[in-house]
């Protein structure tokens, strides 16, 4: 996922990116294959935490990118994750990467960006490459050099892939029809993974918040952060959450757990997004809105600058459910 550049009309292309989502249960939902026990137990019977790597891939979600960070925010979840688990980061991440690039990208995240309004790199750790490697290549090449070594391996991808939806007709109608190729890359992305590291290494899929709920609460007009329609659009939060509900989450939870040690972490639904629209609270700036929206503005940055990316603490939230889900692989 991308920031573009702040004052652009480009800066609201890529909003609808997460118009798929919300804290309220604060519940986790994921899914492993059924043979991911067996492979879980292989790999942490041989390898203390000390000794491993943790690999990070993806898009800005997962290099920690914010807009206004403050002292430590820039460390995302990987780096609270890296520190929990005693993992040493090697972060691949590229802010704007897609479910295709991340597969066939070889330019340089930072010198050479596809487009050239592409996020940050890794914000810390990042991981070495090699002039012609995509993003997957440079980490498999790693993960080659350092076999039987890695412990964990995340990815948070395929929100810049529904960017395009965001002044779409039909949103609904155009995330449905992208979400093939998600399905497709996402796949051969987690196989790919998997055959490099070897079956026993988890292989954790993420998806996002979704900050397009924030749309309830903004408003042009009245010097709020700017709306895709210019002012409220309720509409619109409520086919963000249809489409991660029925169409992103489902099309990542089969690809990441196409592949023995893959699992997926819903965090669309551990951030609140589905707890129903007329469950209300207080908000100091909003007054009574929304549980699922006042979730939002405060994980993310939406309602303060409409800005897709997570802040200290949506990251930090996030950290914590990886941390969950890596718990429920056997260790020494």
């Amino acid at each position: 996922m991308t920031q573009r550049h702040a004052g652009k009309s480009g800066s609201r292309r890529w909003l609808f990116a997460f118009a798929l989502s919300g804290l309220g249960a604060m519940t986790l939902a994921l899914v492993a294959s059924p043979a991911v026990s067996a492979a879980r137990a292989a790999h942490h019977a041989t390898h203390s935490h000390s000794s491993l790597y943790y690999i990070s891939l993806g898009d800005s979600y997962s290099v920690g990118y914010q807009p206004s960070p403050t002292p430590g925010s820039t460390n995302g979840f990987t780096v609270p994750v890296a520190k929990k688990e005693k993992l040493t980061l090697e972060n691949f991440g590229c802010g704007g990467a897609t479910t295709s690039s991340i597969l066939d990208y070889t330019g340089d995240c930072v010198t050479d960006p596809p487009s050239g309004e592409y996020g940050p790199p890794a914000a810390t750790d990042p991981g070495p490459h090699t002039t012609g490697n995509s993003q997957v290549q440079d980490a498999e090449a790693f993960i080659g050099l350092h076999k039987g070594s890695i412990g964990l391996i995340t990815v948070s991808i395929s929100g810049n892939d529904v960017t395009a939806c965001a002044q779409a007709a039909d949103p609904i109608s155009c995330v449905e029809g992208v979400t093939s190729e998600i399905q497709t890359n996402v796949t051969k992305l987690a196989s790919d993974l998997a055959t490099a590291a070897g079956s026993g290494v988890p292989i954790i899929g993420l998806t996002y918040p979704d900050v397009i709920l924030g749309e309830w609460v903004c408003d042009s007009t009245t010097g709020k952060p700017p709306c895709l329609a210019g002012s409220p659009n309720q509409t619109l939060a409520n086919e963000s959450i249809e489409a991660f509900q029925n169409l992103i989450n489902p099309t990542l939870l089969k690809a990441y757990t196409s592949v023995s040690s893959g699992a997926f972490v819903d965090v669309t639904t551990a951030t609140g997004a589905y707890t129903p629209l007329t469950q209300l609270t207080k908000n100091k700036t909003y007054g009574e809105i929304p549980v699922a929206v006042n979730n939002i503005c405060e994980l993310t940055w939406y309602c303060q600058l409409a800005n897709i990316h997570a802040n200290t603490k949506g990251y930090n939230l996030i950290a914590g459910l990886i941390e969950t889900e890596y718990a429920k692989f056997p260790h020494p």
